[in-house]
């Protein structure tokens, strides 16, 4: 039982509670909690000596928005925005009383008539709103680069004469700012999609997530490349030997052994998507994290820094839980290697 929990653990990333696993278990106390030290309580006192230098340095830099806050201001901002979300949310509910209401007292008065047209909340969106915004944005950036990056990195590991083809437009195209996509996937954006009342993506939705898959696929499609690149030469002869046709050797040789080196292209694509996102979403004015940060740094406001602030660490916690999911993934389809 205890192996099991163990190698679940690390699976998820949650190696700090491994010692502790142990003691139960009746290991070596001493032992396990000198580990325990050193994967918690160092981190911990590096955090408190992080905090301290922060609260020492900030209150001694102006700024033009006043000093730097320091953790117990950006704790407070992070509390009132939370305080924001939930009032927004009981004005929400407040707005779909009153509209049931009127729609059953119309029903009411006029019985021979078609109910009135029950119309959506367009209140102000959250910082939570902000983050799911975000999280959806970056997720559908990430699944778009993944359906192209896979398929064309299978073919590049596949075929030594596609790959010297592609490979010049990969080492073109990888180096390419977010900064230099955003004008052009807007236009085509612009020209291609024509919103309306019923449709499904905005505009500005569709240009963040477009950026993200343009500068996201690189690392899936040549990790994969390499993958497929890599594997035994005994299990590709034994496909031959047995004849498998092309769909099958992807199936059964080529996919198992390359499914380690894509889950690693994929994790990076991640990353480099969730960072790509803010300044997509900031130049598109995508409501979500990054039309936060520039919404907050043009109002100029006594509590902007604050809330920037804020959004930087929400922004960094998001992509270490975001890494900490894949890395798990990984884990899991590396197949004990």
């Amino acid at each position: 039982m205890n192996n099991k929990l163990i190698k679940f653990l690390n699976i998820t990333g949650l190696t700090w509670f491994i010692p502790m696993v142990k003691i139960a278990s009746g290991e070596n106390p001493a032992q396990q909690l000198r580990q325990l030290w050193l994967m918690m309580g160092v981190p911990f006192i590096a955090f408190l000596l992080f905090l301290g230098l922060w609260s020492f340095s900030a209150a001694r830099v102006n700024t033009s928005l006043g000093a730097i806050p320091g953790p117990v201001a950006v704790w407070q901002e992070a509390g009132g925005l939370m305080d924001e979300h939930h009032a927004q949310r009981q004005k929400e509910r407040q707005y779909y009383e009153r509209q049931e209401a009127r729609i059953k007292q119309a029903q009411a008065e006029h019985p021979d008539q078609p109910p009135p047209k029950a119309r959506p909340y367009n209140g102000k969106g959250t910082y939570l709103d902000q983050i799911g915004t975000s999280l959806a944005t970056v997720f559908t950036g990430f699944f778009l680069a993944t359906l192209v990056a896979v398929p064309v990195g299978l073919l590049c590991g596949m075929s030594p004469t596609i790959n010297t083809a592609i490979n010049p437009l990969i080492q073109i195209f990888k180096p390419v700012s977010p900064l230099a996509w955003l004008p052009i996937v807007t236009l085509v954006v612009s020209a291609v999609y024509v919103t309306t009342d019923d449709s499904w993506f905005e505009k500005s939705f569709l240009t963040s997530a477009i950026t993200v898959t343009l500068c996201s696929l690189w690392p899936t499609l040549i990790n994969t490349a390499v993958g497929v690149s890599s594997i035994d030469k005994d299990l590709v002869n034994v496909g031959k030997v047995l004849r498998l046709n092309w769909s099958t050797q992807i199936k059964k040789i080529i996919l198992p052994s390359a499914v380690p080196y894509i889950f690693t292209g994929m994790r990076l694509s991640l990353g480099v998507g969730w960072m790509v996102l803010i300044a997509a979403e900031m130049l598109a004015q995508n409501p979500g994290l990054g039309k936060f940060v520039w919404d907050e740094f043009q109002n100029g406001s006594s509590n902007s820094l604050g809330r920037i602030m804020v959004a930087v660490f929400t922004i960094g916690i998001i992509g270490f839980i975001l890494d900490r999911i894949m890395q798990s993934l990984q884990k899991v389809f590396s197949f004990g290697r």
